[in-house]
């Protein structure tokens, strides 16, 4: 869009509003320039091109004027620049000393004496920084008419260092960025005999039509004849070459257009400090930083691809115009044609006579086209063609809300928004940045395609698809942080969340299909209210209420990563793990007269909301898997609704109770596995005690003896009824501290009631008082034991506890028989390929207590496995063509099952 002749009239708008204010001006800029293709490298551009070369290295004398005998040592690897020497520079923190050798006396940097000269040399005086700061010296190689100054002075410059050549530094502005800055600084001459060519102009004496690399010989040849030359040798280095040609690149001053931006520093600076930026450290340092170092936008380029720069200069005095429309061009030159294009080399031919009185000059347009930059921090403004038309759509979407770039564009394209838009409108064009780091490969190194570490990204999105690759990247970590790819993640984030909310909607699809239940009839108002719902249903509601605040909260505050670990969490944990699998049995019903019963209509709606409104919050992530299961669930696209509300279902009480729920199961379990007791053998009862001494309603106390398989659950007072707490002193911590009453101290603590310990265990510290001994003791000073009280099998976290009836009975080993036969039933159904739907004849044949607990619990079996009969016995087998056998506690039982006839598989 950067190439539309709309876009680029918007640019020249913005650049004639600059030189009304007064901020546009000429100056020199040091580029990177390659000389055969006449064009200056930007630095990206320059670290493509690096290459060893071999160069001189001389040492040169610089006699020091007025004094015979006396001379600076300045070392250089570009003895052409030396043509175009102004002045030396000393480094302000270095000491400086004499050095005599055969009667001529030489200035260095004391700490590159020896490297110079060797062991074996005179030092003399030391020179302080107030002698050599303007001493004047002779130029080595004054060759240039157009500047005949034959003396240089020294400086000092923080620039300057002595880990290598003499500690004194050579100045030639016209082609060094420090020589440059110190240049400005001190007001020194920029000397650049050198054409666009890179060949010293016609005018330099000895060297004038040579290229500047091949004119170094020639050079060191008329340093020696002078006497000046005090060491010559060869460097191997490597040194930028232009990625185009590999011709050695010359830094060399150039023409350059400036935007005065120092002169709204203070404003850009107010105006970043009320940005929000993701991290806030980037605005505060990084940003914060530059733009408090700001130095004026060099914005011209040597180019001949780009937005031309608007500016005509006349060809014989000092006339300039910036033209800021292609309506002020065409009043210039009489009417523009049809289709006019304003790029090069149209826009070239455009001139007209200079206006200024009394001269008889041409307006001729500059030849730089402007930096890519401007066109980019143009964006706001320049993508609606303003001020020339779409002002209010303009007016409408500045400043943008959020802008996301990497953590590099802090000096690139939020620094090039943030200065036009200062300039232009006095605010920033953004309120929000959301920087983005790097991706790193699996040992922590940048990727890069010359080491081979790199993921191609669209074999990855064919493998896993986009959605997962940019759920990876945001549930890793925040986008201002560097990432490290893992494909072993990649795949561990498909199987957390995709995985499991597509598992998840398939089984809604499935028995919603089997009920025949549809959303847009039965939304939950054909049976009740959603407050009128079970207790597992509106917690669920509740809950997603809650993560629908947490998640919107997050978005709004550009906190990514929470966002996307919110709703993972929530998909897998809330939706799937709990409220799913413990309601299994309420979204079919098995006999006609059991939906009303089983509330399955509610479950359906509870379920639907859920799916839809996760489907909605994970939109903005996910676009593509939430889109297709947002029109499965309701028919039209999720990028048409809004992100969703909070519905008003939000129940804190509940939502605390289902946790403690989930708490005691977890131990529960932990309990169960310690006693070596399957989970669906059921148990007497279990003991649990809740922090705070609470206790659970009786709905959540039904569904915590459905998750445990418990008969019943009781509440003790206090958890001395389950776990006995007691204290076993630490020596290695008393010792120090008692000496030789330790052996007191530690009975003292081994006595502590139980009232005492808890206390211990809380963080209190405990006075103790025994056989006339007083200590004060803490939680460091013992170690807290808990055992079981009575013969329970107990679990304790957080002060949550969970102590587990292990004895069993009869009755309850025939139960616990029954379901393990359920279970071996319902793999077989499933490998034998039956729909869930199908009703299906069953026999089985094992151990005699199997076959009385099966006769015993035959309405349950049948009910839980779909069976229309259930025979019992080796006779009850020889109707069935196919018998199966499985193990069931460590005996063989075989199990014949077929489909009712009328089923289908």
């Amino acid at each position: 869009i950067t190439c539309s002749p709309e876009y680029i009239e918007s640019v020249w708008w913005a650049l004639g509003e600059i030189e009304q204010k007064g901020l546009l001006y000429l100056g020199y800029k040091i580029l990177p320039y390659c000389p055969r293709c006449g064009t200056g490298l930007s630095s990206h551009e320059v670290a493509q091109g690096y290459a060893d070369r071999t160069d001189p290295s001389i040492t040169v004398r610089f006699p020091v004027a007025g004094e015979p005998g006396l001379y600076l040592l300045v070392w250089t690897t570009t003895p052409w620049t030396l043509v175009s020497n102004v002045a030396v520079a000393f480094g302000s923190d270095l000491r400086y000393v004499e050095v005599t050798r055969e009667g001529d006396r030489y200035i260095l940097a004391q700490s590159r004496v020896e490297a110079v000269f060797g062991a074996d040399v005179s030092v003399g005086r030391e020179v302080t920084a107030a002698e050599l700061e303007g001493l004047e010296y002779e130029r080595p190689l004054s060759l240039t008419p157009s500047y005949p100054e034959t003396t240089g002075r020294l400086l000092p410059a923080q620039f300057v260092s002595d880990s290598d050549g003499t500690g004194l530094v050579h100045i030639a502005p016209a082609f060094g960025a420090d020589d440059f800055a110190l240049g400005q600084q001190a007001n020194l001459e920029v000397v650049r005999p050198v054409d666009d060519a890179g060949q010293f102009l016609a005018e330099v004496e000895e060297v004038g039509g040579l290229p500047v690399k091949d004119a170094d010989s020639r050079l060191e040849q008329m340093l020696e004849d002078r006497g000046l030359l005090f060491r010559r040798e060869r460097i191997n280095h490597s040194y930028p070459h232009c990625w185009r040609c590999e011709t050695p690149l010359i830094y060399m001053a150039r023409d350059s257009w400036y935007v005065r931006t120092t002169t709204v520093r203070e404003r850009m600076l107010a105006e970043n400090a009320a940005v929000s930026w993701h991290p806030p450290e980037i605005g505060a340092g990084r940003m914060g930083e530059w733009l408090e170092n700001n130095i004026d936008w060099a914005i011209s380029r040597d180019r001949y691809w780009g937005t031309p720069l608007p500016i005509w200069l006349c060809d014989t005095c000092d006339t300039r115009e910036v033209l800021g429309s292609y309506e002020a061009l065409g009043d210039r030159v009489g009417g523009l044609p049809d289709g006019f294009d304003p790029h090069r080399p149209d826009i070239d031919t455009y001139t007209w006579d200079c206006l200024a009185k009394g001269c008889e000059g041409r307006m001729i347009r500059v030849a730089q086209v402007l930096d890519a930059w401007f066109d980019s921090g143009s964006m706001p403004f320049a993508q609606w063609h303003y001020p020339f038309e779409n002002r209010e759509m303009f007016e409408t979407h500045f400043p943008a809300d959020a802008i996301a770039e990497g953590v590099d564009q802090t000096r690139g394209w939020f620094y090039s928004l943030l200065a036009l838009s200062t300039i232009l409108f006095d605010q920033s064009s953004y309120r929000h940045v959301l920087v983005n780091d790097l991706i790193l490969d699996e040992t922590g190194r940048k990727m890069s395609k010359s080491k081979g570490n790199v993921v191609d990204p669209w074999e990855t999105i064919a493998e896993h698809g986009a959605d997962v690759l940019r759920f990876y990247f945001l549930v890793s970590s925040n986008p201002w942080l560097p990432k490290r790819w893992s494909g072993s993640a990649l795949h561990e984030t498909k199987r957390k969340l995709f995985d499991t909310l597509r598992s998840t909607y398939r089984f809604f699809a499935l028995y919603a299909g089997l009920e025949n239940w549809r959303h847009d009839e039965d939304e939950g108002e054909a049976t009740n209210k959603p407050t009128d719902r079970r207790p597992i249903d509106r917690w669920l509601l509740s809950r997603t209420d809650t993560v629908v605040a947490e998640v919107g909260e997050a978005l709004d505050g550009y906190d990514l990563t929470r966002a996307a670990r919110r709703i993972s969490a929530f998909v897998q944990d809330d939706l799937s793990n709990w409220y799913v699998r413990t309601t299994r049995d309420r979204f079919w019903a098995t006999r006609p007269d059991s939906a009303a019963s089983l509330g399955t209509s509610d479950a359906f709606a509870t379920l639907h909301h859920a799916l839809t409104t996760t489907t909605r919050m994970l939109a903005p992530i996910a676009p593509f898997l939430s889109d297709w299961m947002h029109r499965e669930l309701t028919g039209e696209s999720v990028h048409l609704v809004s992100f969703p509300d909070i519905s008003g279902a939000q129940d804190p009480d509940l939502e605390s109770g289902m946790e403690d729920v989930r708490r005691l199961t977890t131990l529960g379990r932990a309990a169960r596995e310690e006693a070596g007791v399957r989970v669906r053998q059921p148990l007497r009862e279990l003991q649990a005690v809740l922090p705070e001494n609470r206790v659970l309603s009786e709905s959540l106390v039904a569904l915590l003896k459905t998750e445990l398989n418990v008969k019943s659950v009781v509440f003790p007072r206090a958890d001395d009824d389950i776990v006995r707490l007691s204290a076993r002193p630490d020596f290695g911590a008393l010792g120090p501290r008692f000496g030789s009453d330790t052996p007191v101290v530690a009975r003292a603590i081994a006595e502590l009631d139980s009232e005492r310990v808890r206390r211990l265990r809380a963080g209190e510290r405990i006075e103790l008082e025994l056989d006339g001994l007083t200590a004060d003791v803490g939680p460091g000073d013992a170690t807290i034991v808990e055992e079981a009280a009575g013969d329970l099998v107990v679990q304790a976290e957080d002060g949550y506890v969970a102590g587990l009836d292990t004895s069993m009975d009869e009755e309850l080993l025939a139960e616990g028989q029954a379901r393990e036969v359920i279970n071996r039933v319902q793999r077989l159904r499933r490998d034998s390929g039956f729909e869930v739907s199908d009703r299906i004849q069953l026999a089985v044949c094992g151990p005699e207590s199997l076959q009385r607990a099966l006769v015993e619990h035959t309405d349950y079996v049948c009910g839980e496995t779909l069976a229309v009969s259930l025979g019992v016995g080796s006779e009850a087998l020889k109707e069935f063509g196919t018998v199966h056998e499985v193990e069931i506690e460590h005996e063989m039982v075989r199990i014949g099952l077929a489909l009712e006839s009328g089923s289908s598989a």
